[in-house]
């Protein structure tokens, strides 16, 4: 079986490392290559054309490839809140969203970046009409550190503030589901419906749910066995960012929430970044309960 991630192996790919690791994959008769992508854009695209059986994708951005008719679905939940925020300077000119109007944001990813942020604002009576639109190219808590931007979407709770604690200046977080956002699942894993393994992608959910119990019950021994596979991750952050991911691992991860995947759609569509809405059926599966 072939996993392809979302971006290089970073703590938010714990359960897939640990099951490698420890042998939980073996042991559900299962060999994985894990790939990282050359191109973050790439993974979704990677299983909707079959060369990869899996690829770590996000919820919202499956809802926008599934209307554009991309052959994906989701089977599997890794990071089931929201990791994205919307980041400020702790002692900045920041103190709530109101604050933002006339201000710079950066960005990376335009579309549902735009879209969230647009939910957010709305909540203080703000649209993107009244900030300036910033993209930063990735740099996202370094354009906020060097007073290149006032705030910026897109940033991941669990790494960029604590890059920036470390670093010696504080961030603060807004957060887009107490913000006017619905609540959506981080992480996800998307395969092509009409190729798909169903047996073997279910052997691979029950591998990764192991591994996530072995990562609750035991912090630091998973750490040391994840850091373990690369000198790349032995760093400060990388620990501090382990232990802030593991009480948002899906620990049923094969669970459906459907109501969820409702609201996000019908969000996405008030939004204007889709037209009509889908039925769950055509963006998720719990391959458990077939």
């Amino acid at each position: 079986m072939t996993v392809v991630l979302d971006w290089f192996v970073n703590p938010d790919h714990g359960p897939i490392i640990i099951a490698q690791e420890v042998g939980y994959f073996a042991e559900a008769g299962l060999e994985v290559e894990v790939i990282a992508p050359a191109d973050p854009a790439d993974p979704p695209k990677m299983a909707a054309t079959g060369r990869a059986d899996i690829a770590i994708s996000y919820q919202p951005q499956l809802h926008l490839q599934v209307a554009e008719g991309l052959p994906l679905i989701r089977v599997g939940t890794l990071v089931a809140t929201p990791l994205n925020c919307l980041l400020v300077l702790d002692e900045g000119p920041i103190d709530e969203i109101a604050d933002l109007r006339n201000r710079r944001i950066g960005f990376s990813v335009s579309g549902f970046e735009e879209a969230l942020l647009s939910a957010m604002l709305d909540q203080a009576d703000l649209s993107t009409e009244d900030v300036e639109m910033v993209s930063v190219n990735w740099s996202l808590s370094p354009s906020l550190m060097s007073g290149q931007v006032d705030a910026v979407i897109g940033a991941f709770r669990n790494f960029e503030l604590n890059q920036m604690e470390i670093e010696g200046v504080a961030g603060r977080c807004f957060y887009p589901e107490e913000e006017g956002v619905p609540t959506y699942d981080e992480l996800i894993y998307v395969a092509n419906p009409d190729t798909m393994d169903g047996d073997a992608i279910r052997r691979f959910l029950s591998a990764t749910e192991r591994a996530t119990q072995f990562i609750v019950n035991h912090p630091q021994e998973s750490w040391k066995v994840f850091a373990g596979t690369s000198a790349e991750l032995q760093d400060e952050l990388n620990e501090r960012a382990w232990i802030d991911t593991i009480p948002r691992f899906a620990l049923r991860p094969e669970a459906l929430d459907q109501g969820r995947y409702i609201r996000f759609e019908a969000f996405l569509e008030e939004m204007g970044l889709i037209e009509g809405t889908r039925p769950v059926s055509a963006l998720a599966v719990d391959l458990g309960a077939e």
